[in-house]
């Protein structure tokens, strides 16, 4: 494949290609459809009978080159086969577009300080373990960095002191950036507010700007009932102190928190495999 893609990178060998395409065709005359030298069109039309695009033979002085489809065909399937994948209905894609439309509608809204202030977002968890359980993944360290960030980042470093007053510090990376050399995506400070064990947990935190200034102030409540499938887990955002500079961040709370909550379920959901989970935002 690296070979095949090779050949075709170059513009004149692509040139080459297409006229091939049409019909097998002898060295002069390429290079004159080319309107290239005919040394430079022989190396080039010797390059693609490398990498298996073209076949030739000699007839008398004459060299004829002919196209060999199977090697296209193999390609076209190959991009056709990334195309489907990045269309997966669901998908990262799919995602990526939903925080675009987000983004231009939040980035516009985005006229003055406070734009946003009284902003809700509401979220509905079943979760297939107790509230004990649960209570653990939201409020112990370790739990808490497998699920706390979008299915694209993973938790760089994190403080949670699950106490009135204590402190919240959240910086989170690339999922893929594994020895942390990429840029830190972000970081939050908060503060936990309210505690009940097992049931009832409320904090206050701000995703920092580039600067370190405060983009807005999200208020969390997250509410935890038993139920018979385990946990109904009830969470409440509330926007106060936005910025201009908030939009791009307000315009992922949907998706992003989202998507934290559905890997909580399964992060729970592993340790109580006999039971289903579902999930409704």
């Amino acid at each position: 494949m690296d070979a095949l893609l090779t050949a075709l990178a170059d513009p004149a060998r692509w040139r080459l290609v297409t006229l091939l395409a049409e019909r097998p065709r002898s060295v002069g005359v390429l290079a004159q459809l080319a309107g290239a030298r005919q040394p430079q069109t022989t190396k080039h039309l010797q390059t693609l009978e490398r990498a298996g695009l073209v076949t030739s033979h000699r007839t008398g002085q004459r060299r004829v080159y002919a196209l060999q489809p199977g090697p296209l065909r193999d390609l076209a399937a190959a991009f056709n086969r990334l195309a489907d994948l990045t269309q997966e209905p669901g998908g990262a894609r799919e995602t990526f577009e939903r925080y675009e439309r987000s983004l231009g509608t939040e980035r516009r809204a985005a006229e003055e300080a406070g734009w946003a202030d009284g902003r809700t977002f509401g979220f509905r968890r079943s979760l297939a373990a107790p509230p004990e359980l649960v209570w653990r993944h939201l409020t112990e360290t370790e739990p808490l960095a497998r699920w706390w960030t979008p299915d694209d980042l993973r938790v760089s470093a994190l403080v949670f002191e699950a106490r009135p007053g204590g402190r919240i510090f959240h910086e989170y990376r690339d999922v893929e950036d594994a020895d942390g050399s990429d840029l830190v995506v972000g970081r939050a400070e908060g503060v936990v507010e309210d505690i009940r064990p097992a049931e009832r947990l409320s904090y206050r935190s701000s995703p920092l700007l580039p600067g370190g200034e405060a983009a807005f102030t999200a208020h969390v409540d997250i509410g935890l009932s038993p139920s018979a499938a385990g946990t109904e887990l009830d969470v409440r955002w509330r926007i106060t102190d936005s910025t201009v500079e908030s939009a791009d961040f307000i315009a992922g709370i949907e998706i992003g928190f989202g998507q934290s909550l559905d890997r909580l379920a399964a992060a729970v959901a592993a340790q109580n495999p006999d039971q289903e989970t579902r999930s409704t935002t």
